[in-house]
């Protein structure tokens, strides 16, 4: 396998791409489109991303220290796209894209209706890196789309039509598993039992009809 060597380049690829809202102190709303995102902890459960100082949602972000993670799908993949390439200062993105904002539970910042999975924030720590900041928080709830649960209450992100960010393209998320968590060591009627776990069968009660023909008097 013959290989080319690229210096100082992040090619870590795909990565997630998702919306993130924020409030300031007077109460006005901001997106912005961030494609450096990751989970850091599980307890407490935290996730980071990363923004450049000269943004606008930067400075909403580091005033009231909340945030919300909004994850787009495909449908959205377009206004996504706006949203992180416009800027707050001069457009009203979420007027422009049409997006319904809903008060948020645990944090002032609102999210967006549209998007299935909606992940609201707590900054803990701001870390300087270069040319961009890295905010670290806190996850304090999560909306979920009830539509992504099946009869066991698992959430199913392959139904959501979620979209990845590649090297300056959007693909959409595979909808079919290539392996589960530790299928590798598992025994084999182990992991038959957990596929079969993942394909949850849906009930549907379909109600016979039958018409009468009416009896016309004539």
């Amino acid at each position: 396998m013959e290989k080319n060597i690229f210096k100082g380049s992040v090619v870590l690829n795909p990565v997630p791409v998702v919306l993130i809202t924020s409030k300031n102190s007077e109460g006005k709303d901001n997106v912005f489109t961030v494609a450096w995102t990751g989970t850091i902890c599980t307890k407490p459960p935290m996730l980071s991303i990363s923004i450049r100082p000269e943004r606008l949602s930067y400075e909403y972000i580091k005033e009231t220290m909340e945030f919300t993670v909004n994850l787009p799908t495909r449908r959205l993949t377009r206004e996504t796209d706006y949203c992180g390439v416009r800027s707050g200062r001069t457009n009203d993105k979420i007027k422009e894209m049409g997006f319904t904002l809903k008060d948020g539970k645990e944090v002032k910042s609102s999210y967006i209706e549209e998007c299935p999975i909606n992940i609201e924030c707590k900054v803990k720590q701001i870390i300087p890196l270069g040319t961009h900041d890295l905010f670290l928080a806190e996850v304090l709830c999560s909306h979920i789309d009830s539509r992504l649960l099946d009869e066991n209450q698992k959430i199913h992100f392959e139904w959501a039509n979620l979209i990845a960010y590649s090297h300056g393209e959007y693909f959409p998320m595979p909808k079919e598993a290539i392996g589960t968590f530790g299928y590798s060591v598992a025994k084999k009627k182990s992991v038959e039992k957990r596929e079969t776990l993942r394909k949850p069968t849906t009930k549907t009660n379909k109600k016979k009809t039958t018409t009468k023909k009416k009896k016309v008097k004539r």
